[in-house]
């Protein structure tokens, strides 16, 4: 039979990589077993996952497993996301930083790929990790702002991520994946929106930023570090978060060895206030926020060490980056790129990002190709062998010919959009970046500057946005004028609502994320 002649060739190549005979009696029963669901019309990659467990208490050592998972001769990735909060572009040895020691980042660079014109779709928070989640532009799937116009989420807020939208991890469990998230959330504290609702297996972490805890006139609660959907601790010893998130994320890989798996890892550090462990304090030489970097990094090689110890390295994507750039504070460094976090200046939305997947991303490459956060899904999606949802509109591309350098099969966007919560303020199209005329230009947390005049960037040859060239390029300033005015008819702008947003969730009567009685 034409099935039972591939299944035996597969069981060969299984028995190479895995020093077992062919004619082993543990092969051998696999393989009757095999048979009958193929002849059952079962699919063959579920039987092995399923397969894996079973024969976990064959005697099969690690290396037999690994290769029966294998043995289709197209096992699916595993991804990893380490996400900062508020890491500045020039924070990390690899994107120039001589203050912080990063050997495990720039570890990842050396072995992998860096992507130095890397963005997020919001200079804040709330909107960065919803556009992550969903592949959309915040304002598309009205995350832009919270429910009182605010730039983010606060505790106890009626509104966040809708479940109507489909997230990477929804797409990735629909292929089989585990998945976890472990780390800061910020899309909705409301039972209704946690990762958990939102096509996470599991989940570790603080549902909102980690300078959100008890205040005095407010509904806050302490600072609540929750598993899955219970609150387990109040307030979160913070100090520890950064050591307990590698652990996590360590445990759920392991636990999940022989199937694949999505990690994403949100970190609380370096956002305000800084906390580090006490293996950590005060041994950089860039103070707490620099203590609090080179922790990540400690963090960083945790995992990397893990993934090669269980033999997972050669099958796993691990992508590095931040949610938006550094505070404007001494330590901090979003150089050589103007402005900080909270802006659409590139300091605000343009991050370091390292991608390191061993033999199929080149190692010590740079690429300066424009990508953002939104291209993840897409490009996730088909690398675990599924699509991007067909039923809506999905703003991010897929960035596999960038992953893989090949000049094949690459489109690169006609413009990208920056928008400040619910206002466009500026766009990039191929080199150029132009910032909007505004007569009142948003900021979070501060009073509109007033009278923002237009203001021309040649991106590459002025990636620090010194030099205005808009009155030399009238015909470049008109272009992008007239791409920003797509954006508004399709995403909208202020007041004017576009013809493509999506509703953000939200519920009646929020209640705060506290300790359960006693």
């Amino acid at each position: 039979m034409e099935h039972e002649s591939d299944l035996f060739m597969s069981l060969r190549g299984v028995s190479r990589r895995s020093n077992l005979h062919p004619h082993d009696g543990r092969l051998l029963r696999f393989a009757r077993n095999d048979m009958v669901m193929v002849k059952r019309g079962m699919d063959r990659r579920g039987f092995l996952g399923y397969a894996g467990a079973v024969l976990a208490g064959t005697g099969l050592s690690g290396r037999a497993l690994r290769a029966l998972a294998g043995a289709e001769g197209g096992a699916k990735p595993n991804f990893v996301i380490i996400f900062c909060d508020d890491l500045g572009y020039g924070d990390v040895g690899c994107f120039g930083s001589t203050k912080n020691r990063t050997p495990n980042v720039d570890r990842l660079a050396a072995e992998g790929t860096r992507f130095t014109s890397f963005y997020v779709a919001s200079g804040v928070c709330t909107p960065s990790r919803a556009s992550l989640m969903t592949g959309c532009y915040p304002r598309r799937v009205n995350m832009d702002v919270d429910a009182a116009g605010l730039g983010v989420l606060l505790p106890v807020s009626p509104k966040g991520l809708n479940p109507s939208e489909i997230t990477i991890a929804e797409i990735l469990r629909g292929q089989g994946y585990a998945t976890a998230c472990i780390g800061k959330w910020h899309l909705g504290d409301q039972l209704e929106f946690l990762p958990t609702r939102q096509g996470f297996d599991y989940y570790f972490g603080i549902p909102y930023s980690n300078d959100m805890g008890t205040q005095s006139g407010t509904n806050r609660p302490p600072l609540p570090l929750m598993r899955n959907e219970e609150v387990i601790e109040a307030p979160a010893d913070q100090d520890t978060l950064t050591r307990r998130y590698a652990e996590e994320a360590i445990r759920f890989i392991g636990a999940n060895k022989h199937r694949p798996f999505f990690v994403y890892l949100p970190h609380a550090m370096p956002h305000l206030p800084w906390h580090v462990s006490d293996a950590f304090r005060g041994k950089s030489a860039n103070g707490l926020y620099g203590d609090a970097i080179e922790e990540i990094d400690w963090s960083v090689g945790r995992i990397l060490g893990a993934l090669q110890e269980l033999g997972l390295d050669e099958r796993t994507l691990v992508v590095f980056t931040s949610d938006n750039g550094a505070m404007g504070l001494e330590g901090c460094s979003n150089r050589p790129l103007r402005g900080q976090k909270a802006s659409t200046w590139e300091g605000g939305m343009r991050e370091p990002c390292v991608m390191r997947w061993p033999g199929k991303i080149p190692a010590g490459v740079t690429r300066d190709e424009p990508a953002c956060t939104m291209d993840l899904l897409p490009t996730f999606a088909y690398l675990a062998g599924g699509k991007p949802p067909g039923d809506r509109i999905i703003d991010g591309q897929d960035i596999r010919p960038l992953l893989f350098g090949r000049k094949e099969g690459w489109a690169p966007r006609e413009a990208f959009y920056y928008y400040q919560m619910d206002q466009l303020q500026a766009v990039r199209s191929g080199k150029w970046k132009l910032h909007l005329p505004l007569k009142q230009k948003k900021r979070p947390w501060a009073e509109p500057e007033p009278d923002s005049p237009a203001q021309l960037y040649d991106l590459q040859a002025d990636i620090g946005e010194t030099n205005n060239v808009a009155d030399r390029h009238p015909d470049i300033v008109e272009r992008l004028t007239a791409l920003a005015e797509k954006a508004r008819e399709d995403l909208g702008d202020v007041d004017r609502p576009g013809k493509n947003q999506r509703p953000a969730g939200s519920v009646p009567h929020p209640s705060p994320r506290i300790l359960p009685p006693k």
